[in-house]
């Protein structure tokens, strides 16, 4: 089944970018461990997914992109073409010549209506081309105002006119020190609102990606490119095709799909985290083995201390025993704590992947009363190894994981707004103080649901 991707605002689409260019670039690779004909059904299921009808024997994206300004857009559709491997589809962008100037606000009150025909209409007809649809993965940052306000906006014309059609957002989290004024506004307002007509918000947060880059691919200046490039590798590790049972050679047709029935038991917890395991520059992997006894015990160690990287996990931070009360609920005040699961879904990709033990992931002190492990936890499968790695696991977690981030950026939005810094600049634009005040009440409810696991 294929999926409709909208790239919304200058990191939306470059990530886009580098989205596409993975997964093609993971398809065409020659892969031993597999036979030619898995090889063959992984590269037919991949391009199912994500792109249409060849032209001149070159592979077009199923996506739409979008943006204020013309610059990135150009920028994209012509790395996209000199790739040679695959492009844009001729008439899929939308831009103007005038930006959001970092506003919720007007992205989403000015732009978003104003441009609301058009940038539908090119959704629909990347729709119509699909001959079997699964839903939408929107890409967009909530820090600036393009991609956060016209991507609440689009979100919600999309639930409104494609109710019945999945929708995951994939949302970058702003750096923790600031890379705009009033970002803790936008970033309420687009959660808030996204937390209403999304299914399901796969977040990254940029300081941890920006970690990545530095202690494990040993990067020295790091580049929007690079971090772009690692996000790229954690989303491709999760949509490439897996098997559909552990003893067929038949690829998942519907990845959107299984995920959120998997991930997503209750609308009122939706937030997603991915871990990926190993992540290293090519020069260390070339003096690298790897068990899968080794990596999935660093993995469920990494969900259980919520720890965003291999590298300085707590070792210290364990499990309640079975039939004990747990180590405590989530608490804001306390550092070390233990992360409680609502599910959790482990991808093993390569050798012998047969043999990989994920007993470790069925306890159920690691999830909420609520809903059984055996419910709780799934795992997904496949020989054909992924980018470079001859064995590879990624965890997908509906947890506890962004509780303590999201709890400081409704707390600093708070502040400001109490002393009223910069709300004229949204109420010029339609958004009202009840709006904000909407928003709070919302993120809070949210923050104490998972608090209380």
């Amino acid at each position: 089944m294929s999926i409709v991707t909208v790239q919304l605002g200058q990191c939306g689409n470059q990530i886009g970018f580098e989205v596409f260019d993975a997964l093609l670039s993971d398809s065409h690779s020659s892969q031993g461990l597999c036979s030619k004909r898995e090889n063959e059904a992984y590269q037919a299921s991949c391009k199912e997914r994500f792109f249409s009808e060849e032209e001149n024997g070159v592979p077009i994206a199923r996506a739409v992109l979008v943006d204020m300004e013309p610059k990135v857009i150009n920028q994209t559709l012509s790395k996209a073409a000199q790739s040679g491997q695959w492009k844009y589809g001729q008439h899929a962008c939308f831009c103007q010549k005038q930006g959001s100037g970092n506003n919720w606000a007007y992205g989403y009150s000015v732009h978003g209506p104003r441009h609301e025909e058009s940038i539908m209409n090119l959704i629909r007809k990347e729709v119509e081309k699909c001959d079997s649809f699964s839903g939408f993965f929107i890409i967009m940052s909530m820090a600036g105002g393009t991609g956060s306000g016209i991507g609440a906006f689009v979100t919600q014309n999309l639930q409104d006119q494609y109710s019945n059609s999945l929708k995951m957002n994939q949302i970058i989290w702003p750096y923790g020190t600031g890379e705009v004024i009033v970002q803790n506004y936008n970033s309420i307002l687009t959660l808030s609102h996204l937390y209403r007509s999304s299914d399901a918000l796969l977040i990254h947060e940029n300081d941890a990606i920006h970690k990545i880059c530095a202690k494990l691919m040993n990067i020295k200046q790091i580049s929007f490119s690079d971090i772009n490039q690692v996000l790229a590798h954690q989303l491709g590790s999760v949509f490439q095709p897996t098997y559909s049972a552990e003893s067929s050679f038949h690829y998942r047709r519907n990845p959107l799909g299984d995920l959120m029935e998997h991930l997503v038991p209750h609308p009122e917890f939706k937030m997603l985290s991915v871990r990926n395991i190993p992540h290293m520059s090519e020069n260390s992997l070339a003096y690298s083995t790897f068990t899968w006894a080794g990596l999935l015990k660093h993995l469920r160690q990494m969900l259980i201390s919520n720890a965003k990287m291999e590298e300085g996990i707590d070792w210290h931070v364990r499990p309640p025993l079975s039939g004990l009360p747990p180590l405590g609920k989530m608490s804001l005040n306390k550092d070390l704590h233990f992360n409680t699961s609502i599910a959790n879904l482990v991808i093993l990709r390569g050798k012998d992947v047969q043999s990989a033990d994920v007993e470790g992931f069925k306890d159920p002190a690691l999830y909420t009363s609520w809903l059984k492990p055996v419910n709780a936890f799934n795992v997904w499968k496949t020989r054909r190894a992924f980018s470079k790695y001859e064995k590879s696991a990624v965890l997908v977690s509906n947890s506890q994981f962004l509780v303590k981030p999201l709890d400081m950026i409704v707390g600093k939005a708070w502040n400001m707004f109490a002393s009223k810094a910069y709300i004229h600049q949204y109420t010029k634009f339609g958004i009202e103080e009840e709006d904000f005040l909407d928003s709070f009440t919302s993120l809070e409810q949210v923050v104490a649901s998972y608090c209380n696991l």
